[in-house]
């Protein structure tokens, strides 16, 4: 009689901590980080639950690395630009990593255990500030105001009930139609005249409060100098 044939052997790649939180932000991303758990992720990479604790310590631990993994995509001031430049870019794209990493929003500076991409981001601004000359008080000013702007519009964004123009229009069309004419006419004004044009995109009023700010964090540095 035959011996029976082994049964074949999936290969399967090892798992590591990177493999691990990778997984853990692209089901985040997908489902949002309210319905993680080390069960669910353990079930999406085909392991048990308990494999897990080989990688990270703990729910925290996975969450400190998650976040350290999104700033990791955030581009670090370039020291070839000059700071208003470096800024600009900074924020740009931390707004399109948090525009794909959502749930991150309201996690970017809450952990206690900040990772190695976390810290060398933080560095790298503050370096950036200090070599244009921002006295140290004035770069934590800097910080702090471009952070609160980049991270309440990026939250502000997520929450729109609407993602395109074509939404955008029909959303405004059918609260316009609940009133009636002359009821709210700054609100109306305001619809008609910007949000209802052709080519309106509300992610383009990021760049205007962007440069508001950079703007006024130039008169700053002009003063401090003058002082």
């Amino acid at each position: 009689m035959a011996p029976s044939a082994k049964p074949a052997t999936q290969s399967r790649t090892p798992l590591s901590r990177e493999r691990v939180l990778r997984a853990a932000v692209a089901f985040a991303d997908e489902s949002g980080i309210a319905t993680l758990t080390m069960r669910k992720l353990g079930e999406a990479l085909g392991v048990e639950a308990m494999s897990l604790y080989n990688h990270v310590a703990s729910k925290g631990d996975l969450l400190d690395g998650m976040i350290d993994l999104v700033f990791s995509e955030i581009g670090l001031p370039s020291g070839g630009s000059d700071w208003k430049t470096a800024m600009r870019q900074r924020a740009i794209s931390a707004r399109q990593v948090l525009s794909r990493h959502r749930w991150a929003i309201g996690l970017m500076e809450s952990r206690s255990s900040p990772g190695p991409a976390t810290l060398r981001h933080h560095d790298a601004v503050i370096g950036s500030l200090r070599q244009a000359g921002f006295s140290i008080a004035l770069a934590a000013h800097a910080f702090s105001v471009l952070d609160s702007y980049i991270y309440g519009f990026a939250l502000q964004e997520a929450s729109l009930p609407f993602d395109t123009g074509e939404e955008t229009a029909g959303l405004a069309q059918l609260i316009m139609a609940r009133f009636t004419p002359g009821e709210y006419p700054h609100l109306t004004e305001l619809t008609v005249g910007h949000v209802l044009q052709p080519g309106y995109d509300y992610g383009n009023e990021y760049g205007f409060g962007l440069d508001l700010i950079l703007d006024g964090l130039e008169r700053s540095l002009q003063e401090q100098a003058s002082r």
